[in-house]
């Protein structure tokens, strides 16, 4: 029920945090391998993977590509070395898959800038050195840097969560905070500079929840060959060989788009569209694999002796942020058609 946060000097030495950005001591791997970090770390566990897609995506990512020489230098190695956490703040209580209508408000205040407002659901907020703020400046998108300890600043976690226990998810309160001349990432003017963030982490979760697949898989065919039911291990059953075949089938299907994707991604002709379409498959894939080994495993598979409840719950929280399984689709359909369909 907490964020192992011993584990990231670690993490930070293995370079999984920002890996695919080449800056100084980054390594720059290519975007194919960091999916497939992401793919592992999500097989322990949604709330690492979250961390990373943060951390990476989220927060490195709009310093790298919108940021100062001073903010990248300030930033980017502290987090890709794990020593200091960033968080991402774009949705609010009232405007989840509607970013556009936010109402944080950032205003001139000699030479530097108030914030006012809150934002909901925030990844690793209560335990961030510095938050990605997106904020309507003169009636425009603009993201600013707004460290903790900040006067008006205050991160509250959020509890009673059924799922993504293992990760830190906060609301962030903005109370006329102000901040410096310094803080705004001068780069990002819009709603393209947070869209293009999330498609970043987008690009993880579409690994990443093919990795919880994994382990579920993984975990009701070890199950299976030892359980014995009817004098015959259960995996002698042709229902439970056919679940087995259809998830093997679909993570393997999975693992392919998102190689493509990752490819593409590579080349640099990827588009949001293609992202989407990977983020979509794996999350409802992960979550149908996922639920079908919870039954598979019977009165076992709600115990925490097993892993794939735990998978299952998280996965119903990976469906739902950074753009619903039903907004993924409406980016696909416009795509097709042409007709944008979310009002």
């Amino acid at each position: 029920g907490y964020f192992p946060v011993e584990t990231l000097p670690e993490l930070g030495e293995l370079g999984v945090f920002g890996g695919n950005l080449d800056y100084g001591e980054l390594p720059g791997m290519s975007n194919v391998a960091y999916g497939l970090v992401a793919q592992e770390l999500e097989r322990g566990d949604s709330g690492l993977r979250s961390f990373q897609s943060v951390q990476g995506g989220l927060v490195m990512y709009p310093i790298w590509r919108y940021g100062t020489d001073e903010q990248t230098e300030k930033w980017l190695h502290a987090l890709h070395r794990g020593e200091k956490v960033g968080c991402f703040g774009l949705t609010e209580p009232d405007h989840g898959s509607d970013p556009g209508g936010m109402e944080t408000k950032a205003v001139k205040d000699g030479d530097g800038y108030i914030l006012s407002g809150a934002k909901m659901w925030i990844t690793n907020g209560t335990i961030a050195d510095v938050a990605v703020v997106w904020a309507k400046f003169d009636g425009e998108i603009r993201g600013f840097l707004v460290e903790k300890g900040a006067e008006g600043y205050s991160a509250p976690e959020q509890r009673g969560k059924h799922s993504l226990r293992a990760s830190c998810t906060s609301e962030l309160v903005l109370q006329d905070v102000r901040i410096g001349a310094d803080a705004i990432l001068p780069g990002a003017t819009g709603l393209g500079g947070p869209l293009s963030c999330l498609n970043q982490a987008r690009y993880t979760i579409a690994w990443g929840s093919i990795g919880a697949a994994m382990a579920c898989y993984e975990e009701v065919r070890e199950y299976s060959l030892s359980r014995t039911q009817f004098g015959k291990p259960l995996a002698s059953f042709q229902l439970y060989q056919a679940k087995l075949a259809h998830m093997l089938t679909e993570i393997t299907k999975g693992q392919l788009l998102n190689l493509q994707v990752g490819r593409l991604k590579d080349a640099g002709t990827v588009t949001a569209e293609h992202i989407s379409m990977a983020k979509r498959n794996g999350c409802e894939q992960g979550l149908e694999i996922a639920r079908m080994a919870r039954d598979m495993l019977g009165a076992n598979g709600v115990t925490d002796e097993y892993q794939t409840m735990r998978h299952m719950c998280n996965l119903e929280s990976v469906k739902t942020y950074e753009g619903t399984h039903d907004i993924h689709l409406l980016i696909l359909g416009r795509w097709i058609t042409g007709i944008a369909a979310f009002a």
